[in-house]
């Protein structure tokens, strides 16, 4: 049945009494109903699964975060982190350690919490403290060249028997003894730096003829006593009291994993003071975010950082590699330290098609991520919700010291929520579109000197976003109204119509009418679309122009094959045609050239057909709809003009003002179908006229539609029989 739709029916108004409050201030220090976070609005099922995967201490439980930009995936993520974080012990500092038996593997040392800085330093102290007094303490000893293969044992022992064994011993165990006391109050292992300053002590007696004075004066020194310094790879002093979180916004493997630094004085230090951590150990003991999008972007290493990540994930350990961008000079190609246990919570965004993509390509690397946090696209539009939004807008007017809103500011920016996702029962949850919009409508509030944000500040700011976008749909309607795109708007016309299209130009887009035209004579190569035939449609069209075919035989059975050839195109449209919302539309003009009665110019059509005749859904209605009333309205309105939409895309229908008025005002008409027999039988009834658009397509209209396409199509079989006698 084709219905016609009422003003009440084509947008939601929200009653400021709903909202239970009269502007946002009065929302400041008010609870939201024991919520963790505000900002988590109808987002319970991603909140729950959040924190429980965050709270989990398990290997192998990682985050996946699925959902679109601007839907506050990052940020509420990080909260959770953050809260999650705090109540998780701290995690120890790491520090690095020159090996005395093994150079090529340094000792990995656990250090309290932010106490990795105290053992550096002081080990600084040790080393500047031998620099300072070892040389002067050691008085006229043999030079270094004196240490010659041969005399260098007598040498020593020598200098040992009357300074080593005296003061410059005095001097080590002394400062040694002030490092143990500083690393038993903060180093985990003590045992293994009791007997790495064992060692330490061992070597610099055994190299003290270092401190001499020699040709290359203090670079050598510097080099060799580099052994004894602490590399501190990870440094927690700003996590003390909550275990580290840590957001990698612009991912790299050396930003990942940590690396070697090279330069000029890379050869004069140690290979284990090279070595510099990456996020990942950073966050070990905590949580690590990261973007996919990041890493796939990447087209110089993504494909290596996803196979360094995979191997970290479940070896649970990594190994510290050097870049291809560190000089091999400087290198010590036989310096390969352990790899370094690492265990953290990998928190990883993503859309939903980035995901299935990888999980695609990298299915062993996907299982890691045990815990799905699926953001949705959209919550239900209720008064709770509404509510809510006040709260975050209030939050918002706190947080960038804004003036506050009204109710009526506040209940408007909710229709554009949902006038975003097109659908009067739910909200999008494209938080940083409602941002931006609370900012803007603030300016203009500020510019008016207005106390609080009005209703009216909201309405202009709107209005003015509407027309930074307007310039393409602008350009095109002014090609209709200047002849140079034939589209009627009022009188009637066989075989043609007016489909309504959807237009994506970057950041606009818009709703627009095409025109469709039929032609059909006796033959046997069945409907044909010429845009189809020179390679102007996408599969979707195509497949509508199928299905139409299928509905065609399948009402005209009794003549298959069907003795017909006929020709469908969109006029003037040269950019190529997809998508099957148009095949209502191509239906109706090939039922009105087989019937001959005509169609209304002012009605407008969009909706796809299923095989059965049904009406189904389609996308960008309110644009579709208000694209063709503002060029009706620059035509002029007549009482005779409005579209046909699918009965199925009702409750989508969020339009503007000014349509609402003028369906109101009886100046425009907006008709639901569920059978496409219904629009068939409106638009070709006998009885209808330029004035007449109440009649809803009875039975009868449909049996007269019928029987004239059938006396159609029976003649044109008769006539392709004869022409095959004829030829015979």
């Amino acid at each position: 049945m084709l219905r016609p739709l009422s003003a009440e029916q084509l947008s939601v108004k929200i009653s400021r009494q709903d909202l239970n409050f009269a502007d946002t201030s009065a929302l400041i220090h008010q609870s939201t109903n024991g919520q963790l976070d505000q900002a988590w609005i109808g987002q319970l099922a991603a909140q729950n699964a959040a924190q429980y995967g965050l709270s989990l201490p398990y290997a192998g439980f990682h985050l996946l975060v699925l959902g679109d930009e601007g839907s506050g995936r990052t940020s509420l993520m990080l909260d959770a982190m953050r809260q999650a974080a705090s109540k998780r012990s701290p995690a120890n500092d790491l520090v690095l350690l020159h090996d005395f038996s093994s150079a090529e593997k340094p000792l990995a040392l656990k250090v309290g919490t932010g106490q990795g800085a105290s053992l550096r330093a002081e080990m600084d102290a040790f080393v500047r403290c031998l620099v300072r007094n070892v040389p002067s303490l050691l008085g006229d000893a043999p030079t270094a060249e004196e240490f010659s293969a041969s005399k260098k044992i007598n040498a020593v022992d020598k200098k040992l028997s009357e300074s080593i064994k005296g003061e410059v011993l005095n001097l080590i165990d002394e400062r040694l003894a002030k490092l143990e006391s500083v690393a038993s109050g903060c180093v985990v292992d003590f045992d293994l730096i009791k007997a790495y300053l064992g060692s330490l002590k061992q070597d610099l007696l055994d190299n003290i003829e270092v401190f001499q004075p020699n040709a290359d004066g203090d670079n050598l020194l510097e080099g060799f006593l580099s052994r004894y310094r602490v590399n501190l790879l990870v440094d927690n002093r700003t996590n003390l009291h909550a275990a580290p979180v840590i957001y990698d916004a612009d991912p790299s493997f050396q930003s990942l994993f940590g690396g070697y630094e090279g330069g000029a004085e890379a050869g004069a230090t140690a290979d284990f003071m090279r070595l510099r951590a990456g996020n990942v150990l950073r966050a070990h003991g905590g949580m690590l975010m990261l973007h996919l999008r990041d890493i796939l972007a990447d087209q110089q290493n993504g494909s290596q950082i996803l196979e360094k990540l995979h191997r970290v994930l479940r070896n649970c350990s990594i190994q510290i590699e050097e870049s291809s961008g560190t000089s091999s000079q400087n290198s010590a190609s036989h310096f390969a330290p352990e790899a370094l246990p690492v265990e953290f919570k990998l928190v990883l965004i993503a859309t939903r098609d980035e995901y299935y993509e990888l999980y695609d390509e990298k299915p062993d690397f996907a299982q890691f991520f045990k815990i799905k946090v699926d953001f949705s696209d959209y919550f239900a539009a209720n008064q709770n919700h509404h509510i809510q939004l006040g709260h975050f807008v209030s939050s918002q007017c706190e947080q960038f010291k804004l003036k506050h809103f009204t109710a009526d500011a506040v209940a408007q920016l909710v229709w554009v929520m949902q006038r975003k996702i097109d659908d009067q029962h739910r909200i999008s949850t494209n938080f940083s579109l409602l941002q931006s919009l609370v900012l803007e409508s603030a300016a203009i509030a500020q510019m008016h000197d207005h106390d609080l944000v009005q209703v009216g500040d909201v309405t202009e700011m709107l209005a003015a976003r509407q027309l930074r976008y307007q310039q393409p749909e602008q350009q095109l309607r002014e090609s209709i109204l200047d002849g140079e795109l034939m589209i009627n708007v009022t009188g009637r016309a066989v075989g043609q119509i007016n489909g309504l299209t959807h237009i994506d130009v970057g950041d606009a887009y818009f709703g627009s009418p095409v025109r469709i035209s039929a032609r059909c004579y006796a033959g046997k190569e069945g409907v044909i679309n010429i845009d189809r035939e020179v390679e102007m449609t996408g599969p979707n069209h195509d497949k509508g122009l199928m299905i139409l075919r299928s509905w065609l035989s399948a009402n005209f059975a009794q003549l298959s094959p069907l003795a017909l050839t006929a020709s469908l195109v969109f006029e003037q449209e040269y950019h190529g045609v997809e998508g099957d919302s148009a095949s209502c539309a191509e239906l109706f003009a090939l039922l009105s050239a087989l019937s001959g009665l005509s169609l209304p110019q002012g009605i407008a059509v969009t909706g796809a057909l299923n095989q059965h005749g049904e009406v189904m859904p389609i996308g960008g209605v309110n644009e579709k709809i208000e694209g063709f009333f503002r060029l009706c309205h620059h035509e002029g309105l007549d009482g005779t003009q409005g579209v046909i939409i699918p009965s199925r895309n009702q409750h989508h229908l969020m339009l503007e003002q000014a349509v609402i008025d003028a369906v109101e005002s009886g100046q425009f008409h907006i008709y639901t179908i569920d059978n496409v027999l219904d629009g068939a039988a409106f638009l070709t009834d006998l009885a209808s006229s330029e004035t007449n658009h109440d009649l809803t397509g009875d039975m009868e209209s449909v049996e007269n539609l019928l029987t004239r396409v059938q006396a159609t199509l029976e003649r044109f079989q008769q006539d392709y029989k004869n022409n095959l006698s004829d030829k015979a």
